[in-house]
């Protein structure tokens, strides 16, 4: 009686083995998507700022505020976004300013850049 004794423990130490297994490689997917999510975001951050800022050197150097708005598409597609919206206009006291909303898969970033005229 022994010897059945050992195999069903041997049998338990196996399924929990298993479960312990697939709880890991779950975590380890979560972890690996929430990483993910993360680095595009960071990605979409950048590449709002990089299109705010061409945008608002396009009103400094004198463009109209849809020449600016084509820098900042120009500059949101090089950097692999799509740029969904561009307000390009005069702040109190001449101030310019670049207003973008950009997104990269699922992730979407605003940025504003200012210019002193």
């Amino acid at each position: 009686m022994r010897r059945r004794d050992r195999r069903d423990a041997l049998g338990n130490v196996s399924v929990l083995v298993t479960v312990v297994v697939v709880v890991a490689m779950l975590l380890g997917t979560a972890v690996a998507r929430l990483g993910g999510a993360a680095a595009e975001k960071s990605r979409a951050n950048n590449a709002a700022d990089a299109a705010a800022l061409g945008a608002a050197d396009g009103l400094a150097l004198g463009r109209s505020a849809r020449e600016a708005c084509a820098i900042a598409k120009e500059t949101a597609r090089d950097n692999g976004a799509r740029l969904l919206t561009c307000q390009c206009d005069a702040g109190p006291a001449g101030m310019l300013a670049a207003d973008v909303t950009l997104e990269i898969g699922a992730a979407r970033a605003k940025s504003r850049a200012e210019v002193e005229p």
